[in-house]
């Protein structure tokens, strides 16, 4: 775990002001994709072009849990100190079938801890596949705004929006299913950027 920390790469160099940590699982570690085609480095280039000076750690790690993500997270504020932080976990937790209480736990305790450090949050959002039952995806899917709305931070509803749910769905993501292409990319993009820049700017 400690190699993962070290490993977590700045995009820029800090001490512009923003520094903006992506805490991830593979959606956001580039899982099957060539370094620089994931949403998180084309974040950067968009950040380089509209609001520059803006540092980006993308400390994802494929596989990982809001459980696993909680537990690394405090040692990830005090190494980059950032100004705002991205919580993009919770699809393994369902692909694991983990209690939904635990993941709203989980998340709740990321979002405080990155505020009590003095950072914005953003909730990034997912949605399963219907064939986990119409219940559970209901309350899955719900339980990003729940925690958002109780935490005052901003809100991507849907990472997948575009992707998941495209015509051209079976095109955007790999062999596996589960994973996005490096075309996907630039969607998850404006997914994100939506509501980022905004988040951002104030």
């Amino acid at each position: 775990m400690v190699a993962g920390l070290l490993a977590a790469p700045v995009l820029q160099a800090a001490g512009a002001g923003r520094t903006v940590l992506v805490v991830g699982d593979s959606l956001s570690a580039e899982y099957g994709l060539a370094r620089g085609a994931g949403w998180v480095a084309l974040l950067q280039q968009q950040l380089a072009k509209e609001m520059p000076g803006t540092a980006v750690v993308n400390a994802s790690i494929s596989g990982d849990t809001t459980s696993g993500g909680r537990s690394r997270l405090a040692a990830l504020l005090k190494q980059h100190q950032p100004s705002h932080v991205v919580i993009e976990l919770g699809g393994n937790d369902a692909l694991r079938g983990l209690p939904l209480s635990m993941t709203q736990d989980n998340l709740t305790a990321m979002a405080q801890a990155a505020k009590a450090a003095g950072a914005k949050v953003m909730i990034v959002g997912m949605q399963m596949p219907p064939n986990y039952g119409a219940r559970y995806a209901q309350d899955f899917a719900a339980l990003f705004a729940k925690v958002a709305k109780a935490e005052g931070a901003a809100l991507v509803p849907f990472l997948l929006a575009g992707v998941a749910d495209s015509p051209q769905a079976e095109q955007l993501f790999q062999a596996d299913r589960i994973h996005p292409t490096a075309q996907a990319h630039p969607r998850i993009l404006t997914n994100v950027w939506a509501v980022m820049k905004p988040w951002l700017g104030r």
